[in-house]
């Protein structure tokens, strides 16, 4: 059997670029059009938006209560219970120093036990963009710089793990990212099931976007 005849054995196809054009590239994404060469030879067009990868934190502190922030995110209108988190936008950037900058600039905290609680593909049905959650505990106060901007406006709230858990469940925390963390954090202590270090390595995680910046600047 050949890939073209639309019989070959499923899982087998190898979904060639035929080509792709970029529409739009900005801050922190860009759009670009591929052609896609589909079982049975048809090639059609996906959108695919990259975008910067990023990392969050499900920090625990001593009276088992998970950090969360209430963050004001314009394109939706409204404020959300949040991890803290951040974008690694920064070449080169380790993703923990990324976490640690984010704990300390959302919370004012910082932690001295990490480890990986779970990676996620935010949305790989348009975007590349893939995130990395880490557990932090050992929570002591550190330095926070002068917010600015939506993080001007953060709200600190320390709700109870379970609590955290049954806000998931009832549609009260709706962000992807502290669902996937809260969730992660829940199923893991449920079974009793032992985590990544923090160091682990990530082969998921987003670098499409920082290399297009990288080669714009080069040639700029």
């Amino acid at each position: 059997m050949t890939q073209d005849s639309g019989t070959a054995e499923p899982g087998s196809h190898d979904f060639e670029t035929v080509s792709s054009k970029t529409v739009y590239s900005g801050a922190i994404l860009a759009l670009r059009l591929d052609q896609v060469r589909m079982p049975g030879g048809q090639v059609v067009e996906r959108e695919v938006i990259e975008h910067h990868g990023a990392v969050a934190v499900a920090a625990i502190d001593d009276d088992d209560n998970v950090v969360l922030i209430n963050q004001y995110r314009h394109p939706i209108g409204r404020r959300l219970l949040e991890l803290p988190a951040g974008l690694l936008d920064l070449p080169g950037e380790d993703p923990l120093v990324a976490a640690r900058r984010e704990l300390a600039e959302e919370t004012g905290l910082a932690a001295r036990d990490w480890a990986v609680l779970v990676d996620v593909a935010l949305s790989p049905g348009f975007t590349d963009e893939a995130l990395r959650v880490y557990c932090a505990s050992g929570l002591y106060e550190t330095d926070q710089p002068e917010p600015e901007f939506e993080e001007a406006d953060l709200e600190i709230v320390r709700m109870p793990v379970e609590q955290a858990v049954r806000a998931a469940l009832a549609g009260e925390i709706v962000n992807a990212t502290a669902v996937a963390g809260v969730l992660a954090l829940a199923a893991a202590r449920a079974g009793n099931a032992e985590l990544r270090p923090a160091d682990a390595p990530w082969p998921g995680m987003s670098t499409s976007f920082l290399r297009r910046q990288a080669a714009e600047k080069s040639t700029g």
